[in-house]
């Protein structure tokens, strides 16, 4: 048994701790009720916290040494000198879970302990049947299946996802001119997976917005699978290694990166 069948086996329980802390929350009046602010700035509502009390559980009982970086508590170390550590969004999508909406999920990145390596990526849709999984130089995976992202290089014909529509507008008009379909789904790490299995062909949100809770796992699902991931000036993108730093990005197909970015720039 390998140590990322482990890692596998140990997102599994955490997405089915969430799953049953949040069954019967998903879109009642009672899921969107604000508790208190999160380390990430952001309001932590009902849902999010038991999303999250339920996750934790099942890592202080794993009984391996870890740092856990998370939306909501921000960073907690568990044992001592931990060898790795979990990024974590108990509920990326909390506005599609508190009403009902089917897109919304637990998202689970192993990395090493200054978060500058990503080893294992692990995103679960909470309402429909979609685990999207990958191990770095091993491929991306959805319930089992090897996945990869479309070829799709003509942007009149591309389907792509893109944050910008409040802030940085004028970085994003052309996008919206040039592709055939938009979609905003409201799941950064599930729309990250969906360019990584060819139903989306780009994201891209340069609101300088995004922490590393909502990118960490969906990156290495994506790049797995043959996309690329960049900032929005086409640099590596760093992942930060606090919740409250923002980062903007932009993640591909591949194929269509850099006309992406030529629009963007010329915004």
């Amino acid at each position: 048994m390998t140590q990322n069948f482990e890692f596998l086996k140990l997102c599994r329980e955490a997405f089915k701790a969430a799953s049953d802390a949040t069954s019967g929350l998903a879109g009642t009046e009672a899921a969107g009720n604000f508790v208190c602010m999160g380390a990430d700035g952001t309001p932590t509502t009902e849902i999010d916290l038991a999303a999250e009390d339920a996750i934790l559980e099942v890592l202080k009982a794993d009984g391996r040494p870890m740092k856990i970086i998370s939306e909501e508590l921000g960073e907690l170390v568990i044992g001592d000198s931990p060898e790795f550590a979990l990024v974590l969004d108990p509920l990326d999508g909390t506005y599609n879970a508190s009403v009902g909406i089917p897109f919304y999920n637990v998202s689970i990145a192993v990395t090493s302990p200054d978060l500058s390596e990503l080893k294992f990526g692990y995103v679960s849709n909470l309402a429909v049947r979609e685990e999207y999984y990958a191990e770095a130089g091993k491929g991306a995976y959805l319930n089992g299946k090897s996945i990869e992202t479309s070829r799709e290089q003509d942007l009149q014909q591309l389907c792509i996802s893109v944050y910008g529509y409040r802030k940085n507008v004028k970085r994003t008009t052309r996008l919206y001119s040039s592709v055939r379909r938009v979609r905003l789904l409201g799941s950064v790490a599930l729309e990250l997976c969906y360019v990584g299995s060819g139903k989306l062909d780009a994201f891209i949100d340069v609101r300088n917005a995004l922490r590393v809770t909502d990118i960490a796992a969906g990156q290495l699902i994506l790049t797995e699978a043959g996309g690329l991931v960049t900032d929005g000036f086409g640099n590596p993108l760093r992942l930060p290694d606090n919740v409250l730093s923002r980062v903007e990005m932009v993640a591909s197909n591949g194929h269509v990166h850099g006309k992406l970015l030529k629009l963007l720039s010329r915004g």
